[in-house]
């Protein structure tokens, strides 16, 4: 199961793309160095620590019907 990225990772990758597509013309020269873009990222340290974190904390939320209100009353 692949989990996402951290919003932050994913934004520079989509702005490195973006980048790379304006100021390359050669099409199998982009793919490369996108290629090269997602090795970097995911090689980092610190994104394996951030995905194996996000795989570790999931966190299961249950609402008992107590914590739901059954009338609600408006005050004027």
């Amino acid at each position: 199961m692949k989990k996402k990225l951290p919003k932050s990772i994913r934004k520079y990758i989509r702005q490195e793309k973006a980048r790379i597509h304006r100021e390359i013309f050669d099409i199998k020269e982009q793919k490369k160095l996108i290629d090269e873009l997602y090795k970097k990222v995911i090689k980092s340290p610190k994104i394996k620590e951030l995905v194996s974190e996000t795989k570790s904390k999931t966190i299961k939320v249950s609402k008992k019907e107590t914590d739901i209100p059954k009338e609600v009353h408006l005050v004027k």
